[in-house]
């Protein structure tokens, strides 16, 4: 047996058979040059493969960029030129982009072409055995095989045919007159199934991007194109919106959202568009009976469900059913899937706190959505109620261990102040590889925008968090959608309330105060001092308190930490205060020993300021326990942390009624079929491609001058492999009957 990749000799025809399929297209005969070459292109495969290059890029960049997100959300994220970038070239909406729809097109017909020029090819290929194959091409196969049997040439073909029948090739022979006799040429096929595999591969391709049209963008930008449908840009009620800017209930096609509370109806579904929406509405509308939701003992939900009517406006018949994710519910060829949830309207009752201001706190209260003016000692903002959430699910397994709290300041010594400080901004919940869930209650979101249109946004939460021994309230606040929130841990007080540290932030703004705890601490701390002594003393400590409220003259031309609402700079003050005047003013040899005592002299100062607020409150004084202790340790960085706040107030929520909505997705799919179908034909495709061999035989059976048969074998194949050598070796012991 001759093993070797040898073609020579081959006819024209059986090397064409062996040929992978050409990445030529189709070949017109015409003498314009430019329709020959165009369609050759698109026919081509090698162009069908391009533009599927692109498409893989471009979902790519789909997946990883945010889409259809609003525009700030770009800007802020990209800054101005490169989110100009991408609105232009659409990649925040990729998959509805005029260029994404264009290649997909083409892609479909680039495609269509190439299976309709190998789609001849194929069928002509698949019926022919070529029997006619010359003895002498037979040499120049790979796997090739020789031998000698000993019946005649009619029992040994009668013979192979059977087997090779049993083992499922179809057969076919033809006679040939050789001089000492008649020989038998037998031409066997199996494995036909892998070119039609390829027919099937490419028609899904053809059947996926169809069906992707068809239910995707186009349909409903071809409306607004050819028709005189318009993107609606404005705001306002749904029911005031034009009909120019409403789709019609025959629409074929359209996949959207549309948001329904509690108790109330909706039928008309919001189809988000790169430059605004359009409405689709609905031959029957959704009423939200009660939206479920059901959770594991960590927290963490479990199920996601909406009992729903449907109220059909035709017929006014009234069905009851229950959407859940993964379990969409349809009707009259409308799907209607659980997409997300979302505050149905619920009213907040909250309680504004002065963060330094010399201000009382006032009650106030708002709907999700809707916006309360202020207007407080020429501070005139709005507060825009954002959204609530009832649970919260974080990891405290650091705060549980005490990871989070050894650094939490329960020691504020440190030369790095400014350092200090930095550890305890960021995140309410540090990732741990442990995991420890837990609901730590509601909160609430809420936007403050001053007169110049300015917003900041805010999350606080309601009840205590625990961390470590220390419990605090969360209040949450970024500048740009695109930031996480930064949290200011601010501590309870002995009635788990942040009462306690809202008067002591009061006192530490009110010079009087300042003034008395000062006094008061020199009258324990200057006995047995001299005049001299006392005086530096009581110097030192009202410089010190000075300096961490922020009032002090020194630091009118410190940096400002930043710019608040209606333009109003914050000032420095806290730690990071006592950290600029220590590199500005003490040497740095001296730093370390000035900087222990500045905060020594800090906390007793606090403590005392303390007393002081709480005696204007009416409270008894502060006892000198560990819990005080922890509550003054992280005080002093609430405190400091509070200079970066850049409001004068913060909302604390005391109550709330919880209204629900559900965000349904509302799809009308009928090229789901399509793509189901493509979907099919591609496992068809790939299976058969992958899986199975196109294998061709022949068997070249001849009399010699001695009365045997002279017998010569071939196997070609679209892929040579380990296993089509094996299966020659098997075929020709079993059909030659000797061992080649």
């Amino acid at each position: 047996m001759l093993f070797g990749p040898r073609l020579t000799g081959l006819s024209r025809q059986h090397q064409n058979s062996l040929m992978s399929f050409s990445t030529q297209g189709i070949e017109l005969k015409t003498r314009n040059e430019w329709l020959r070459q165009g369609i050759e292109l698109l026919s081509s495969m090698r162009f069908a493969i391009s533009l599927l290059t692109i498409i893989c890029i471009a979902s790519v960049i789909g997946t990883v960029l945010k889409q259809n997100e609003p525009v700030n959300n770009y800007v802020n994220q990209f800054g101005p030129f490169w989110s100009d970038i991408f609105i232009k070239l659409a990649l925040n909406t990729v998959y509805s982009a005029w260029w994404f729809l264009l290649i997909l097109a083409f892609l479909v017909v680039s495609t269509s072409l190439c299976i309709s020029r190998h789609t001849p090819k194929i069928l002509a290929d698949w019926r022919v055995f070529k029997e006619g194959l010359r003895v002498q091409s037979l040499k120049a196969f790979g796997n090739r095989a020789t031998g000698v049997m000993t019946e005649n040439t009619v029992n040994a073909a009668a013979r192979v045919v059977q087997q090779l029948q049993s083992s499922g090739w179809k057969v076919k022979t033809q006679v040939r007159e050789t001089p000492n006799g008649e020989g038998v040429m037998i031409a066997a096929k199996a494995g036909a199934a892998n070119k039609l595999g390829y027919l099937a591969a490419h028609s899904a391709i053809v059947l996926i991007c169809i069906g992707a049209l068809f239910d995707g963008d186009m349909v409903v930008r071809a409306q607004m194109w050819l028709g005189d449908k318009t993107v609606f840009k404005g705001n306002g009620l749904i029911a005031d919106v034009p009909a120019e800017n409403r789709l019609a209930l025959n629409n074929p096609t359209y996949r959207g959202n549309m948001l329904v509370p509690e108790g109330a109806q909706a039928s008309t579904v919001i189809l988000s568009q790169s430059d605004g929406v359009v409405l689709q509405d609905l031959p029957f509308s959704v009423e939200l009976k009660k939206f479920v939701v059901e959770y594991y003992n960590t927290g963490m939900p479990k199920l996601f469900a909406s009992d729903i009517v449907i109220h059909d406006k035709e017929t006014g018949e009234k069905i009851e059913e229950r959407v859940e994710v993964n379990h969409p519910v349809s009707y009259k060829g409308v799907q209607i899937y659980q997409s997300s949830f979302d505050d149905g309207g619920s009213t907040i009752y909250a309680n504004a706190l002065p963060m330094g201001a010399l201000t009382k706190p006032f009650k106030i209260e708002g709907v999700i959505g809707s916006s309360v003016p202020l207007v407080r000692e020429n501070e005139r903002l709005a507060v825009e109620f954002t959204g609530l959430r009832v649970i919260n699910v974080e990891n405290m397994a650091a705060a549980k261990m005490g990871a989070d709290t050894a650094g939490s300041g329960a020691d504020v010594r440190a030369v790095d102040l400014g350092t200090k400080l930095k550890n305890h901004l960021g995140s309410g919940s540090k990732s741990t590889r442990d995991e420890a869930l837990q609901n730590v209650g509601p909160s609430f979101s809420y936007k403050l925008r001053d007169g110049a249109g300015q917003a900041i946004e805010f999350n606080n939460y309601m009840l205590p968090v625990g961390q470590g021994d220390q419990r605090v309230f969360l209040l949450g606040v970024r500048n740009v959608p695109s930031e996480p929130f930064r949290y200011l841990r601010v501590p309870v007080d002995e009635n788990d309330s942040m009462n306690g540290f809202i008067a002591l932030r009061a006192a530490l703004a009110d010079p009087q105060m300042r003034d008395t705890a000062v006094r008061r601490y020199m009258a324990e701390a200057g006995q047995g001092r001299t005049e001299a002594e006392r005086i530096n003393l009581e110097t030192s400590a009202t410089r010190i308190l000075s300096l961490f409220a922020g009032a002090d003259p020194w630091l009118d031309n410190a940096p400002s930490p930043g710019v608040g609402l209606n333009d109003r700079p914050m000032r420095l003050g806290g730690l990071s205060a006592m950290s600029y005047f220590l590199e500005q003013i003490v040497p740095a040899d001296d730093r370390e020993r000035t900087s222990d005592a500045m905060v020594n002299l800090l906390n007793a100062l606090l403590l005392e300021l303390t007393q002081v607020s709480r005696e204007a409150g009416g409270l008894a004084p502060l006892p000198r326990t560990e819990s005080s202790q922890a509550f003054l340790s992280q005080a002093v960085l609430a405190l400091s942390d509070s200079f970066f706040y850049p409001a004068p107030m913060t909302f604390a929520m005391n109550n709330f009624d919880h209204v629900q909505a559900s965000v349904f997705q509302i799809a009308r799919a009928p090229g789901k079929t399509v793509v189901y179908l493509g979907c099919l034909f591609l496992i068809i495709g790939i299976f058969a491609m992958l899986y199975v061999r196109d294998r061709r035989l022949w068997v070249w059976l001849q009399p010699n001058a001695n009365g045997e048969t002279e017998a010569e074998m071939a196997l070609s194949t679209n892929r040579r492999t380990l296993d089509g050598d094996e299966e020659f070796q098997q075929l020709s012991n079993r059909l030659l009957q000797v061992k080649p």
